[in-house]
């Protein structure tokens, strides 16, 4: 009798549970996949890179240049980065320094050798190309969940990869280069392999695609490449990331506005 008890309640609990799930709306299935997303990479820490970004405009030309990355991982705030252009010679010393926020406008600052200066880059100004790259200033900033609202649009294989299909919409509309973006996460890891980025007028402007994937410190999964191909110009860029190191030491201070004309 214990048994069938037993068999009984946890086809209950199964039942309950399957029922949750279903219960739940498009909006909420997204978004618990969204905060899924987030816990995954939680407790990084800090990291460095090495960065080759491959300019190519819609004749083929292309053009390099080589770039340092740091990221340190904020508690209860988004993400803390800087990055540092080393090549080519028109843009070294060039660096790029972003406070991300969970709530309100992202703190970016931009420090220009040639002007020897540093230059605020406005909250109105984010949908604009960074470094003359595909990617905006929106795109490279962390992407944290409070930034968006979600919705969970269909289950589809890509690459042969069981994916959820998500939509998000920004919170603040009105300083967006976006109306949405529609995202490919994997049902395994939760990471991101395509995003599909619509304009202010509801038009296909870019894709992105993740690939490479590798584990870092048996949690953090890391693409080796993103690839972003602009749909109305026919221009792309090429993120090569190489020589991931986390927990390297990073603190508050190597994060500093009034710092970035020293930085070598």
């Amino acid at each position: 009798m214990r048994l069938l008890r037993l068999i009984g309640e946890l086809a209950l609990i199964f039942t309950l549970q399957s029922f949750a799930t279903a219960a739940q709306s498009p909006e909420e299935k997204g978004l618990a996949i969204a905060r899924q997303a987030d816990r995954r990479d939680e407790g990084f820490g800090d990291l460095t890179a090495d960065m080759l970004m491959i300019l190519m405009n819609k004749h083929g030309q292309k053009s390099e240049r080589q770039m340092r990355i740091r990221t340190l991982e904020v508690e209860n705030d988004g993400d803390k980065s800087l990055t540092i252009f080393d090549t080519p010679r028109d843009v070294k010393g060039t660096a790029f320094l972003s406070f991300t926020h969970k709530v309100g406008d992202d703190d970016q600052w931009l420090y220009l050798p040639a002007l020897k200066r540093v230059k605020r880059i406005s909250s109105r100004n984010k949908s604009g190309s960074f470094m003359g790259s595909e990617f905006s200033y929106e795109d490279i900033a962390s992407q944290e969940v409070e930034k968006y609202t979600y919705k969970w649009i269909r289950d589809e294989t890509f690459l042969n990869i069981e994916c959820f299909v998500l939509e998000q919409y920004p919170v603040d509309q009105k300083n967006s280069g976006y109306t949405k973006q529609v995202i490919w996460l994997d049902k395994a890891e939760y990471r991101v392999w395509k995003v599909e980025y619509f304009d202010r007028k509801n038009s296909h402007l870019k894709t992105l695609l993740a690939t490479g994937y590798q584990k870092y410190r048996d949690k953090h999964w890391r693409p080796d490449e993103m690839f972003m191909v602009n749909h109305q110009t026919g221009k792309s860029t090429k993120l090569i990331t190489s020589n991931y190191k986390f927990r390297t030491g990073l603190t508050d201070s190597d994060f500093n506005q009034n710092s970035l004309r020293r930085i070598r």
